[in-house]
């Protein structure tokens, strides 16, 4: 029978631990680091929006991350010019030279839908009636409806067929609330 005695340097054991759990510390806050500056490089780079007095093109992909942005954010975004698609919807409250490009965004599996978009002012918006699926080109302005808003000013727009990507779907992952990303 073999009997082993182990002398354990309680000293030299707490000191091991130690740099062990201060190297993993040190490993997570650079993973957590990378994850925040590669993120927001990512929502950037997704926006596919460039910087101001340049037009930005809205899609089916980052409606929503944009959307929600410059509502939050609205006079970061003053003055940008915006392009993108969507259907003519009024509500009863609105002027004549007013409607919403609207998009239908999915909330659930079963394809529930809300719809969402940006207030629109164009001096030609009798002319197009409710569910027409339009092409704009405008600038964002701060304006009030039922307080602060974002109405875009339209100046061009054009009549178009109801796109393949019709539905939108709620901010992902890779929006972060910072301003000045479109």
């Amino acid at each position: 029978m073999f009997v082993y005695n182990v002398k354990i340097n309680g000293s030299k054991t707490f000191k091991t631990i130690f740099i062990i759990m201060l190297l993993l510390l040190i490993c997570i806050i650079g993973i957590v680091v990378f994850k925040i500056f590669h993120g927001a490089a990512n929502s950037e780079a997704n926006s596919s929006c460039l910087p101001k007095n340049k037009v930005c093109t809205i899609t089916s992909s980052n409606y929503t991350n944009i959307l929600k942005a410059v509502h939050e954010n609205i006079d970061d975004y003053v003055g940008v010019k915006i392009n993108f698609t969507g259907y003519v919807y009024r509500v009863l409250d609105l002027k004549e030279n007013q409607f919403v490009l609207a998009r239908d965004m999915i909330i659930s599996s079963d394809f529930q839908s809300v719809i969402v978009g940006f207030l629109c002012e164009c001096d030609t918006a009798k002319e197009y009636a409710d569910n027409t699926w339009v092409e704009i080109t405008g600038e964002i302005m701060k304006g009030d409806y039922h307080g602060d808003m974002p109405i875009i000013k339209v100046t061009k727009i054009n009549q178009t067929n109801e796109p393949n990507d019709a539905y939108v779907y709620p901010p992902d992952e890779s929006y972060i609330p910072t301003a000045g990303i479109v």
